[in-house]
């Protein structure tokens, strides 16, 4: 049995470190991938997503999506965390394929409908794409089988505001929309992330062992290590989208809780996502008003990484 899986990105380290894993997992069928503009703008991420199938000599469709967030300003990428081409400023050849002429929400629409209750959506940027795609066809909250995305904070804090974790930042209300809309769904944020390192010693075997690839997760795994040195005092990285697959493939490694999800769109707590426990009551109904969804609050972070390696070494 394999998982048939849209992965919708802004590549990114992390997304890159993802990619390779859903490129390797034998259980993962990866019908394409739709990039979005977050860690770099929308050319960089289409480029990355097809150089990085490439690299693995694989060919997966990819779809262009979001350039833009839905309301707000775009901020300026990350350079500072991902370099100038997303990848750690690691030398990068041109892929040889472009990407389909269809849209990504487009993408999204035809092949969930095309296999009604079989494709899980993997979402590790901004969510515009999925935001479009609802807006395209409403009815594809009953025919996805799950939708897992990597985003928002509940106890941890925030990593781009005092409160707000980057993803549902740079896009609030395409967040908003899609963590509301009703389809099985996962959120796995920092509270999950946060406790999973990736280290230097385990970054050289899955170098090792991943060839062409390889050479640009360890070229570009060693700039975001020097970010995440400075800004938690790590030796490594966390890697923030690989849990996402992590959950998804490994469920029994997270600690998750049931409730109502939402996210602040406006005003100093702009990007933070609110979450009311299914078993707790609170002294006024509206923060149960939205769907129930579940939160992944802590993991076994040695045992995800762990599982990582072995997925992009076996």
């Amino acid at each position: 049995m394999t998982t048939p899986l849209i992965f919708d990105t802004d590549p990114g380290v992390d997304d890159a470190q993802a990619i390779a894993i859903a490129l390797a997992h034998p259980e993962i069928e990866l019908l394409g991938m739709t990039t979005t503009y977050g860690n770099v703008d929308i050319e960089t991420a289409t480029t990355n997503a097809l150089l990085l199938a490439e690299l693995a000599d694989q060919r997966i469709p990819v779809a262009q999506g979001a350039a833009a967030p839905l309301v707000k300003l775009k901020h300026p990428a990350p350079a500072h965390i991902h370099g100038d081409n997303g990848l750690g400023n690691h030398p990068l050849p041109a892929p040889s394929h472009r990407a389909e002429t269809i849209s990504a929400p487009q993408f999204i629409v035809e092949q969930v409908n095309a296999r009604p209750g079989e494709v899980t959506l993997v979402a590790v940027g901004p969510l515009g794409n999925l935001a479009a795609a609802l807006q395209l066809d409403p009815g594809i909250v009953d025919r996805v089988k799950q939708v897992v995305v990597m985003g928002g904070s509940i106890r941890e804090g925030g990593n781009v505001t005092p409160v707000a974790e980057a993803n549902i930042f740079n896009d609030p209300h395409a967040a908003a929309r899609v963590l509301t809309a009703g389809w099985p769904l996962t959120l796995v944020g920092l509270d999950a992330t946060h406790r999973c390192v990736l280290g230097p010693a385990q970054m050289d075997k899955i170098a090792a062992a991943q060839g062409k690839l390889g050479e640009v997760l360890a070229g570009s795994y060693a700039f975001y290590r020097a970010f995440y040195r400075t800004a938690l005092d790590i030796d490594g990285c966390c890697p923030h989208d690989s849990c996402a697959l992590a959950w998804l493939m490994r469920p029994e490694l997270f600690t998750t809780v049931r409730g109502h999800l939402n996210v602040v769109t406006e005003g100093d707590a702009e990007g933070q996502t609110l979450f009311a426990p299914q078993e707790r009551a609170f002294i006024d109904p509206r923060w149960a008003r939205t769907p129930l969804v579940d939160v992944c609050m802590s993991a076994e972070g040695e045992a995800v990484v762990n599982w990582i390696v072995e997925t992009l070494t076996r």
